[in-house]
């Protein structure tokens, strides 16, 4: 059974194993709560999942070490399984989905397990596993439902506990919900009063969506940026830890997502993956009652795929407002698109590229259509040269 004399027997079992991230506080992310950020993005493997792995894999017995273990993954609890069995002198296999960041991949290959990858996402890549499993005679490592597992994942409790006492809240990530499960057992058990707040994808919520109904429930399908916890079904043991000790779940979209790990890079210096931003993702757009409130967000992990990072922080800009794109129709004649660059110029914008296209839908039949993007401060600064632009008597379409 969890409790939390294993999971103070887990951060003994870890000490020479994980990294203690020390806690950061957060000015400029958000306005409205007091905010701290615990990296587990900083840890070794970039992210919190070698906890969880490194103490279950220290947990097995002499026979079960000498068969080795399997486990599946979206990457990160790849990676955590890979280093713990490669410190414990273990053969590791690790199933991944064939969806899964190449980074990730090779990361896991160089802690020396043997990876299998399977086509579609987590799910089918835990069938694996299993079918393995039973197979081969390999002890399986479960990602998230798992009491060993979960509570190596609850030590992040107690060394933010330890730092930070008088915190009113700690908002945590959901995947399979291993992290948030051993998190909020640990607090509610030491510091009842302080609020365990849960974040999913809405591209994947299938944690919340079964706590709201009150029984687990399976979605067809995950579609998010949030790789890390893009998770079909919740496990048994976490939907009965969440269900008890958590006080509330929410949703963030894509764009809110990219937004947080762009306030991160720039605010922060502090790279996170989909997954790990979600949590400050929650705290920026107001997810739950945190305003005027002393608020941990966890950041799980750092493992983003740096062929997308590209693409996160274009809809992060977009999202904060940094970056917006005009479709104004105008005259086609002479001196119109200096026109317009010199009154955008004028509110501060700077454009950074033009598309011209001559359309038979323009009002007039000399109409074009001109498509500008340019960099702003905010959604204000935006409004700001909309407005200087209709004063001038041009038309904005969207």
């Amino acid at each position: 059974m969890l409790s939390l004399e294993k999971i103070y027997q887990a951060k003994e079992v870890l000490k020479d194993v994980v990294r203690k991230t020390l806690i950061v506080k957060a000015p400029g992310i958000t306005k409205d709560c007091e905010l701290y950020l615990k990296p587990e993005c900083l840890q070794n493997t970039g992210s919190f999942k070698l906890r969880g792995s490194g103490y279950r894999i220290a947990m097995l017995s002499d026979e079960e070490k000498k068969r080795g273990v399997i486990a599946c993954s979206a990457g990160n609890h790849a990676q955590g399984v890979a280093l713990a069995a490669q410190k414990a002198g273990i053969k590791a296999v690790i199933c991944l989905p064939d969806s899964a960041p190449i980074s990730k991949v090779e990361a896991t290959k160089s802690y020396g397990a043997e990876v299998v990858l399977v086509p579609g996402v987590y799910d089918d890549a835990y069938r694996k596993a299993i079918e393995l499993r039973d197979t081969k005679g390999y002890t399986f490592v479960h990602p998230f439902d798992d009491e060993d597992v979960i509570a190596g994942q609850g030590t992040i409790a107690l060394e933010i506990l330890e730092e930070l006492d008088d915190i009113d809240a700690i908002i945590v990530p959901i995947g399979g919900g291993g992290l948030i499960a051993g998190i909020a057992y640990a607090v509610k058990k030491l510091r009842p009063s302080i609020k365990v707040y849960g974040v999913q994808a809405a591209g994947a919520p299938s944690m919340y969506n079964s706590v709201k109904a009150g029984k687990i429930s399976s979605l067809d399908s995950v579609s998010t940026i949030a790789d890390g916890i893009a998770v079909k079904t919740p496990g048994n043991n976490t939907f009965d830890l969440i269900s008890k000790y958590v006080d509330d779940i929410a949703v963030v979209t894509e764009d809110e997502i990219a937004a947080a790990i762009l306030a991160l890079i720039e605010k922060q210096k502090m790279v996170a993956e989909g997954a790990g931003a979600v949590s400050v993702a929650a705290a920026m757009f107001n997810k739950f009652p945190i305003k005027g409130k002393k608020v941990v967000s966890v950041v799980s992990g750092g493992n983003i795929d740096v062929s997308i990072l590209s693409r996160v922080i274009e809809r992060g800009l977009q999202k904060s407002g940094r970056k917006t794109s005009l479709l104004i129709e105008l005259v086609d004649k002479p001196g119109q698109l200096e026109e317009v660059a010199r009154i955008i110029a004028r509110q501060g914008g700077n454009v950074t590229s033009v598309h011209h296209e001559r359309s038979s839908e323009t009002a007039s039949i000399n109409g074009c259509y001109l498509r500008i993007s340019v960099e702003t401060r905010n959604y204000e600064h935006v409004q700001q040269i909309v407005n200087a632009l209709k004063k001038e008597g041009f038309t904005i379409k969207q």
